[in-house]
Formats: C-alpha cells, structure tokens, sequence
C-alpha cells in the first residue's frame, strides 16, 4: 500500500496527459489546408512531429548538446523535417512561427480543468512538462488551466528523464520525498520521478496519438506499482479527496 496521506504538491505532465496535442494540430492543421489549398494528412504530419520529439532531446540530456526551450525544437523540428517532408512550402518566416507555436494552443483533455480545480482546494497543482515557461504559459492561457504555479525546462535547463528536472521542481515546491505526486501517462517519466522521491500516478490517454492511436504507446508493466492509476484528473481528484 501506498501511504498518500503527506501529498502536498501535485505535478502533471502535459503533451498528452493533461492536452491533446493530436486532435488539436489536426484540427488546426485542416485550417491551415484551406487557408493554404494544401492536401496535408495532418494526422500523419503530427505523428511525424512528434516522432522528432525524443530524438531532438537526447542529446541534450547526454550533455551532447546545449539545452534549448522546447519551442526552439518544435521549430527546428518543422523547418528541417515536417515542411520538406511534406512539401508544404510558400510559407512566409511569420507564418512558420505561427504554425511552429500550433504547440501553444493544444486544447485540455475534457476532464483536466474541473479536475485541477478540484484538486487546488486541497494541494498545489503545476505542470512539470519539458515546455519552457513561456510556452507552458501561453497553453494555460489558451486552455484555462488553473496552475497555482508554472514550471518549466528552462528554469532547470534540461528535460526529462533528467535528474535535474524532479529535483529542481521539488526544491522549487518545497517538497520532501513522498510529498509531491506526479501524474502522467508516460511510466518512463513515472518511474523516473519515482527514484527522485515522488509519489506516482498513471493516467490513461488511450488516445493521446488520435482516435486511432490504440492504448497508450508504453503501458504500465506489473511490476511498476505506481501508487494510482486512474482514467481522469477528476477520478485523481475524488481518490484523493479534492473537493
């Protein structure tokens, strides 16, 4: 059993826990093919997307590589990558930042902010995501989410599974070990958290990659024994009693 009970702080990943990154660019990406008479499969063009996720991190977490704010990468990822890739060309530098900043407007999961109000009467709630704080800000603004406060990778200049991004947001949190719980619906990023001192929920987002994604792409494995797994924030909320 998991003893819940010195819980004083509640951080979230984001992309895919707490937004849906898949359906919002491709609801956005349709309005970019009439605006632009492209042809685009936006749901292959996010997946391609986000496929350049990981590797653009690597190396900055294998100290190969200077740390840069995830909004760099994003951009990186679609002027070296997703444009040629896809042949969607005439796009003027304004423009491409404006597509590139798609990552800013990623509407909430439909259960993610009543859950987080519910959970602020009792805890501090945050994000604890690899956005850097502008970017993190800016979606909490597009999509309402009530953080008590904004965290992100350029305060501890790296990214997750890093040791320096739990250890820096729970010094930044005031939290001993067992007293700030992470959510998220990546267990590579749970079982991180877990060996820096924090308490482990698992949320299902069978359709973080789209409809069609199937289950979510790393499953718990038996052994993990994350302290909860739940399938809303709202469900996080009543076990943990947030009112």
């Amino acid at each position: 059993m998991h003893d819940l009970s010195p819980i004083k702080a509640i951080v979230f990943d984001v992309f895919g826990t707490t937004v849906d990154f898949a359906g919002s660019i491709v609801r956005e990406g349709e309005e970019w093919n009439r605006r632009k008479g492209w042809e685009a499969d936006w749901a292959e063009i996010v997946s391609a997307w986000r496929g350049c996720y990981q590797p653009s991190l690597a190396p900055v977490i294998a100290g190969e590589a200077p740390f840069r704010p995830l909004d760099d990468i994003h951009r990186a990822s679609l002027t070296e990558t997703i444009l040629p890739r896809f042949g969607l060309d005439g796009l003027s530098d304004e423009e491409v930042t404006e597509l590139s900043y798609v990552w800013r407007r990623l509407y909430p999961w439909p259960d993610v902010v009543d859950g987080l109000l519910k959970l602020r009467h009792k805890f501090v709630v945050a994000p604890l995501s690899n956005a850097n704080v502008e970017l993190a800000a800016e979606l909490a603004k597009f999509g309402g989410l009530p953080w008590d406060v904004i965290l992100g990778a350029d305060l501890w200049r790296q990214y997750k599974p890093h040791p320096l991004a739990y250890d820096t947001a729970k010094m930044l949190l005031n939290c001993d070990d067992g007293e700030i719980l992470l959510v998220a619906a990546h267990p590579y990023d749970l079982r991180a958290a877990r060996e820096h001192g924090y308490q482990t929920a698992f949320l299902r987002r069978p359709e973080e990659h789209g409809p069609s994604g199937g289950k979510t792409a790393d499953e718990p494995r038996p052994e993990d024994d994350f302290a909860l797994v739940v399938d809303s924030v709202e469900e996080l909320a009543a076990k943990l009693g947030g009112s």
